[in-house]
């Protein structure tokens, strides 16, 4: 298949550290279209930097994720704006967000770091990605605030909260999640989702749909995510891929040639 585009992965996990070069590198001949790294933190915003520099297929974005809040070094906001501002490839802040799953994260900083982080979005003129677990109450009343170009990426939520977050003008990305036999709620959320604000990710190395749950993602697995869309949505395979790679493209101010 051609057109895949990845709108959300993580090859700087170590995860990747043994075949890095050599899975990028024969990404164009899988049907790769293009793939968008993103930022955790600011060692991996630094890496998707450098590999986005390497390879024209890719592209990332540079931020800070909400389970990494702490310790932050004080100007880390004037370390992300200087890496948005050192490439073309850089096309958008995230991941960021808040993930209330574990007790112990400190909300109040992760409100913070995020609520900076949309400030420099907006100052910048880039979408944001979004990353929200069990916590989509002050995560909505934030995006609320600042109404942001963006998606929700990985989405987990349903139908309902898919409407909230269309009604903002973002966009929702689903990962490998949406193949399990038990992702109901990930199928209403896809059907609830418009043909226009709707993009595919692996999230990889980690979501790896089926028929390879469990092991490690990569972004040749799209098709499986696309094939799973198209069935909900009344589609082809191929006409889903063309579809979200049109969306991520315009989202993203991304310009690629057929």
């Amino acid at each position: 298949m051609r057109n895949i585009f990845d709108s959300h992965c993580h090859y700087s996990d170590e995860r990747f550290d043994e075949d890095r070069e050599e899975i990028l590198a024969s990404m164009p001949g899988k049907g790769i279209a293009g793939l968008l790294h993103a930022g955790s933190d600011l060692e991996t915003s630094r890496f998707g930097v450098e590999y986005s520099g390497k390879y024209p297929f890719m592209y990332t974005s540079v931020g800070i994720h909400p389970e990494v809040v702490e310790n932050l070094p004080s100007d880390y906001i004037r370390q992300l704006e200087d890496m948005a501002k050192s490439s073309k490839k850089v096309v958008a802040i995230g991941e960021i967000g808040l993930d209330y799953h574990y007790e112990n994260f400190n909300r109040e900083l992760q409100m913070e770091v995020f609520e900076n982080q949309l400030i420099l979005a907006q100052r910048l003129g880039l979408p944001v990605i979004i990353h929200s677990r069990d916590a989509t109450e002050d995560c909505m009343k934030l995006l609320r605030k600042y109404t942001p170009r963006g998606v929700m990426h990985c989405f987990s939520g349903s139908a309902e909260t898919a409407r909230e977050v269309l009604a903002l003008g973002m966009y929702i990305s689903f990962t490998g999640v949406v193949t399990f036999k038990n992702a109901k709620k990930a199928v209403e959320a896809v059907a609830a989702v418009p043909d226009d604000r709707l993009l595919l990710e692996t999230d990889c190395p980690y979501m790896a749909p089926e028929p390879f749950r469990g092991k490690r993602c990569d972004s040749t697995m799209i098709p499986y995510i696309a094939a799973k869309i198209g069935e909900i949505k009344g589609k082809t395979a191929d006409e889903v891929l063309v579809m979200c790679k049109e969306n991520t493209c315009r989202l993203f101010n991304i310009d690629i040639l057929d």
